[in-house]
């Protein structure tokens, strides 16, 4: 899968899931970890943990395996890194509170 299909997959499979802000950004050239990073949120934690879970299933079934997840078992924030995208799946006051579109917009 290419880089932009990736982005685009991974931003229809969150909104599957009815996460809410759906934000891509292209960090290409300011981020030595990833090219794009999607960013959504969540309204509890269970809803967080559901999005992520959803979408990594849903990459599996497609062939792509996650370098890693993170944060499942708190469910405020989980990360799963596909390499060339990532996907971070916030509770709202999580967002506010790290602000990753301002950091990486």
């Amino acid at each position: 899968m290419l880089r932009e299909q990736l982005k685009d997959f991974l931003a229809d499979k969150a909104d599957d899931m009815k996460a809410e802000n759906i934000v891509v950004l292209n960090v290409e050239g300011k981020s030595s970890v990833t090219d794009f990073m999607i960013i959504c949120s969540g309204n509890s934690k269970r809803h967080v943990s559901s999005i992520a879970d959803h979408v990594a299933e849903e990459v599996k079934k497609v062939g792509l395996t996650p370098l890693g997840m993170e944060g499942e078992k708190e469910g405020e924030w989980v990360v799963l890194d596909l390499g060339d995208a990532m996907l971070h799946v916030m509770q709202e006051e999580q967002r506010q509170l790290y602000q990753l579109e301002k950091l990486w917009g």
